[in-house]
């Protein structure tokens, strides 16, 4: 290896995937297939669902935009990946979350305030929030770590360019190098999670106040999968990405990354559509299988 004065930014790195593993290809194949049409198919599904209903709660739309998400997260990674677009769209999923959060806390602990709260208005400008600065952690993310100087080896052990893959091929080893990183971190994970934390400390103290036990288990089943979707999401990507350099194993975080890029955007879909009768009832009419006389719940929902 040389020397890091004589390091340069290289023009490109090379993705070594599965290829150690050649009498898997075929398995792995049909499997990410699989795994990648199912859910191609189940975002699209939400999307096209959300979309039929003639009125849709604000909620709603914020479901949409995490299915739209999940759509292009799997489009970035599965096929080909741009650190810069996987990092914008991991990020505005966490800050789309910390905006689902607030709007759980606003139904649970101001019911009557809600449609006046919660409008379409400013669910179009939480999402644009969330996506804007995705966008813009991510640009500056990748521009502190394309700055740093690589020697040596350009083959990443990764099937996509993620940043651990690139700090570990950095010829420095000060832990400066890692505080870009550090503080993408601190903003796309720890400002959400207070945020998040925040709402249901609030919606916890609001359920201990209601003394139906009945009304208490219905509000509570109301966030559940949203809470689901968000330990899903923060425990993988602090996991990943909230620890030591020193601890980094490529061929480990290749599979583990290799689940969640895969798996957990396939499981999005399925948690949401079984768990709220909105969306359950819009994709049976997308889907044709509507029983005559059925209508889509009033209430809130299960989200």
């Amino acid at each position: 290896m040389d020397s890091p004065s004589n390091a340069t930014v290289p023009c490109g790195f090379l993705l070594q995937g599965f290829s150690e593993f050649p009498h898997l290809r075929p398995v792995l194949f049909l499997l990410l297939l699989g795994v990648h049409l199912a859910t191609l198919g189940g975002n699209l599904l939400i999307l096209v669902a959300v979309a039929s209903m003639p009125s849709r709660q604000p909620m709603l739309l914020f479901l949409c935009q995490l299915s739209a998400i999940e759509l292009c997260y799997t489009l970035v990674v599965v096929p080909r990946s741009l650190m810069q677009m996987f990092v914008a769209l991991g990020g505005a999923e966490c800050f789309l979350l910390a905006a689902m959060a607030y709007d759980r806390y606003v139904a649970i602990c101001h019911p009557l305030r809600y449609a006046a709260v919660v409008t379409p208005g400013l669910c179009a400008r939480l999402a644009l929030a969330c996506c804007l600065g995705g966008l813009a952690v991510s640009v500056g993310l990748t521009v502190a770590v394309f700055h740093l100087p690589f020697c040596g080896s350009r083959l990443l052990v990764h099937f996509f360019c993620d940043i651990t893959a690139l700090l570990h091929l950095a010829c420095t080893r000060s832990y400066a190098d890692e505080l870009p990183l550090l503080g993408a971190c601190l903003v796309l994970l720890l400002l959400p999670s207070v945020l998040i934390l925040a709402s249901y400390g609030a919606i916890a103290a609001a359920l201990r106040r209601l003394r139906c036990p009945e009304g208490r288990g219905k509000a509570a089943s109301t966030c559940a999968s949203h809470l689901t979707v968000t330990f899903l999401h923060y425990g993988c990507a602090t996991f990943m990405y909230v620890r030591p350099r020193a601890s980094y194993s490529p061929r480990l975080d290749r599979t583990l990354a290799l689940v969640y890029t895969n798996v957990t955007p396939l499981l999005y879909p399925l948690i949401y559509s079984l768990r709220n009768r909105e969306i359950t009832a819009a994709l049976h009419r997308v889907l044709g299988r509507q029983r005559p006389g059925q209508a889509p719940s009033g209430d809130l929902g299960e989200l």
